[in-house]
């Protein structure tokens, strides 16, 4: 069977341990420059876990009650934790004539598209990264590029528990800015229907990003 003739491969991983997470993007990196696999998306929840981009200056928060990554993506402090979907897409940007900046912009779109499956209007704010829907913050967004190849990725609050943003000020916003799917749809969402619409989205949408 030829691993190039999907446009995308999806992976759902279920929940996993933030640490091994890393290590699986970090070797799919790899792979994918070898040309080894096709463009890949991780679709996958974390056990409660704070995280800092390594650009980011802001020192970490006193008395954070789960553990804390220093990683090489772009933004400052946010939560991972149950109740949130998380994407990592191992995307070779060069082959699909993609700059950075129109990598997050794109997702972005996906993340929008996906969430009007859940009868949400979304958007971005100038000037900041992610997607709000009714001023709230549902979703984060970091990359990193390392050869060409992205990996981090994207997170979309679904059913999380939002008090476990009160311990920092996630991309240096307020918590209370930040809600999530339930709160927002006022009905019960899970990560799993996410999931299915996020994939559906980017999937349909790398389509039209043929490789050169």
């Amino acid at each position: 069977m030829d691993l190039f003739s999907p446009a995308l491969e999806v992976r759902f991983l279920g929940l996993l341990d933030y640490a091994k997470a890393l290590d699986l993007q970090r070797d799919l990196v790899h792979q994918r420059k070898k040309g080894l696999i096709p463009d890949t998306l991780l679709l996958l929840e974390h056990p409660p876990v704070y995280t800092r981009g390594i650009s980011s200056q802001t020192p970490r928060p006193p008395n954070l009650p789960h553990p804390a990554y220093l990683v090489e993506r772009g933004g400052d402090w946010t939560y991972h934790g149950p109740g949130q979907l998380v994407g990592y897409p191992i995307i070779d940007l060069g082959s699909r004539n993609l700059k950075v900046r129109d990598y997050l912009r794109f997702l972005e779109d996906v993340i929008i598209e996906s969430l009007g499956s859940f009868g949400l209007k979304a958007e971005t704010i100038k000037g900041l990264t992610g997607v709000w829907c009714q001023n709230k913050k549902v979703a984060s967004i970091g990359v990193a590029v390392k050869q060409g190849i992205s990996y981090h990725g994207f997170s979309v609050n679904v059913c999380c528990d939002l008090k476990a943003f009160s311990a920092i000020y996630p991309c240096k916003l307020e918590p209370e800015t930040l809600s999530n799917l339930e709160v927002l749809t006022e009905k019960p969402v899970s990560v799993k229907e996410c999931a299915h619409a996020v994939a559906g989205v980017f999937n349909r949408k790398t389509e039209g990003l043929l490789a050169v």
